[in-house]
């Protein structure tokens, strides 16, 4: 095990590793109940999504591990679930099937641009700067990931400043999206979950501070057990039988191979008039996918020295796959269209593999460790039910701050330099989007350098990128 996952040359142990896909696994684990409740609203039988969405994630995570070896996870992505539900069903009038089918094929394409180099050469048009800001703006995004999920925030709405989206707002279970005049404000702290939150948010960062090895897990089981003397996680309402496996394979057989159906790929193309809409479609897809990778990966990876300088050397001057960053990008690109097939939004890369990066996690063997957990999830769900987001909750926002130490690297006083980092890292943990915030800083980016007479800096990557994002962007406001 040491030889394959070369365990003892990433400074790494056996029990390190574990703790780290078990961090890893708590920390994403939500997915298994969001994925499932945001896509059955298109119609998708709910139980079929379930499973669809452990398959994806254990084939794509172990692809990260044993191909690449390395220690992110995959599952499919928030974001572009709600992308594939809202715009492309709801918004866009789309089938699900359908949907499914603009996912395989954004599958195939980010395996193309992987396998020829695009997606590298994308890698290597980043200017530092930027690198170190999508580090930083990670650890924002992360942090209010944990923030949001501790319910440490709320939001006022004024009348006729929000959108109901899709069905159920008769029963009230219809999604609601607001304006910007939403005003968020700090909760009062009257309800046991938030209260829980904020001890597990103590907890955690004692043991952090004091390098309590398995300080991260520990902190989660500590505040987990606190959560149920604290009412926050009800024992004896937890369903040990409504979630039947047995159902959920039969329910399976609707989703699986539907995007070929003829309801799926085969109706896709016939309205000549609706296919620039659809290849609109899967680019938006596409770009959020492969810059929501790119984003992990450099956010993550160099900072705690997982794409070592002599991986990103092999990056930029090796053939095939000859560094970890390069089979990492495979690995990725392939769980997209496994996850399509089998009846899924795109699975990606996840940001949340930073708190296992934060455990110790430095090999694929926390990958493997994180999928066996997600195998394990299709039966021992119950029992992963337990762990509420108030315990998950506190490791993302100090894995957040462990992140910010990236903004150390960025010239804050030299605008040219400042202004398209800020953007980058604003926009990524506010849009709720690292694509976005690649955006915005590839963007400005162009912008300081046109204006400063450095325009020959700007790489014609970039300025293709940023064609693509404001195309993006125009079709999205258009539709």
């Amino acid at each position: 095990m040491d030889k394959f996952f070369k365990l003892t040359e990433s400074g790494t142990t056996v029990s390190r590793e574990i703790m780290a896909g078990l961090t890893t696994f708590f920390a994403m684990s939500y997915i298994l109940f969001v994925n499932p409740d945001m896509l059955s609203k298109t119609g998708m039988p709910y139980q079929a999504v379930f499973l669809a969405t452990i398959i994806a994630s254990v084939i794509g995570t172990l692809i990260m591990g044993l191909f690449a070896n390395v220690p992110y996870a995959q599952a499919p992505g928030m974001g572009l679930n709600a992308f594939f539900t809202f715009t492309v069903v709801f918004g866009l009038g789309y089938s699900w099937q359908e949907a499914l089918a603009m996912v395989f094929i954004c599958g195939i394409i980010n395996i193309l641009i992987t396998v020829t180099k695009i997606r590298k050469m994308i890698i290597k048009a980043i200017p530092e700067s930027i690198q170190h800001a999508i580090g930083g703006g990670i650890g924002i995004f992360i942090a209010y990931i944990g923030i949001k999920n501790a319910g440490l925030l709320k939001f006022t709405l004024d009348p006729g400043t929000y959108t109901v989206l899709g069905k159920g707002a008769d029963k009230g279970t219809a999604t609601i999206e607001g304006a910007a005049s939403a005003v968020p404000a700090l909760v009062n702290f009257t309800q046991p979950a938030v209260l829980v939150a904020l001890v597990g948010i103590v907890i955690t960062a004692i043991l952090v501070v004091k390098n309590v090895k398995g300080a991260i897990l520990i902190s989660i089981v500590a505040t987990t057990i606190i959560a149920i003397f604290a009412g926050v996680v009800d024992l004896s309402a937890i369903d040990f039988k409504g979630n039947s496996l047995g159902s959920a394979f039969k329910e399976l057989g609707q989703t699986f191979g539907a995007a070929f159906s003829q309801k799926g790929m085969g109706s896709l193309f016939t309205d000549s008039a609706k296919i620039p809409q659809v290849l609109m479609t899967i680019l938006a897809f596409s770009l959020s996918d492969t810059f929501d990778t790119i984003g992990t990966f450099i956010g993550t990876g160099r900072r705690s020295g997982i794409f070592s300088a002599e991986d990103e050397k092999s990056l930029e001057e090796g053939s095939g796959f000859s560094s970890k960053m390069d089979k990492a990008l495979f690995a990725d690109a392939t769980a997209t269209s496994i996850g399509a097939i089998f009846g899924t939004s795109n699975t990606t890369t996840y940001v949340e593999s930073a708190a296992g990066i934060g455990a110790g996690g430095r090999t694929g063997l926390t990958s493997v460790v994180t999928a066996i957990c997600f195998l394990l999830s299709s039966v021992l769900l119950p029992f992963i039910s337990i762990v509420p987001s108030a315990a998950t909750a506190p490791v993302l926002i100090i894995v957040g701050v462990m992140m910010l130490g990236s903004f150390k690297d960025i010239n804050w006083t030299d605008l040219e330099e400042a202004i398209p980092a800020f953007f980058a890292s604003i926009f990524m943990g506010f849009a709720y989007s690292i694509s976005y915030g690649i955006a915005a800083g590839f963007i400005f980016f162009a912008i300081t350098k046109v204006v400063t007479g450095k325009a020959k800096e700007v790489s014609p990557i970039i300025w293709v990128v940023n064609f693509l994002f404001i195309l993006n962007f125009i079709i999205l406001a258009v539709i």
